[in-house]
């Protein structure tokens, strides 16, 4: 695993992650998480919400999140904790959405970073949270030698 070490990281410090949300997501979402909701799956019925027309999942929005952390920062290795979601918009097909973290503490001790966690779509904030990670410690970080190989 190559993620960021510990060591490494910084308050301020900031990724992001971009995903044009597709029909097809929508559909492999609802299938992997059992959630059939009509205002994500029905377009007569998502016509008739709050909404008037079919809406991705908040949490296959959320999801994007934890791609961002598990792939770019801290990347590989780390383990979610938490996480806080406040969702404030819809996000439609075809939209693209993207999350972005910022390191906004560091817990040297319990190696646990917190980040300010957002997605956006067409500049609109449609969720915004807070995420811990944890990083455990790897060879480079307790002053070991990577093993030859």
């Amino acid at each position: 695993m190559d993620g960021i070490r510990f060591e490494d990281l910084s308050l301020g410090q900031s990724a992001r992650f971009a995903k044009t949300i597709t029909e097809a997501d929508i559909l492999l979402f609802s299938a992997v998480s059992g959630d059939n909701n009509p205002v994500h799956l029905d377009a007569e019925a998502a016509a008739a919400s709050f909404f008037g027309e079919r809406v991705a999942h908040g949490m296959l929005t959320a999801s994007l999140i934890s791609g961002l952390l598990g792939t770019k920062l801290p990347g590989p290795g780390a383990v979610y904790v938490s996480q806080t979601l406040r969702f404030r918009a819809p996000v439609r097909i075809g939209q693209t959405v993207a999350a972005a973290a910022e390191v906004t503490g560091l817990d040297p001790e319990r190696r646990r970073a917190t980040l300010r966690t957002t997605c956006t779509a067409a500049g609109v904030v449609v969720l915004e949270g807070e995420a811990v990670v944890m990083i455990p410690e790897g060879p480079q970080a307790r002053n070991e030698a990577p093993s030859a190989g």
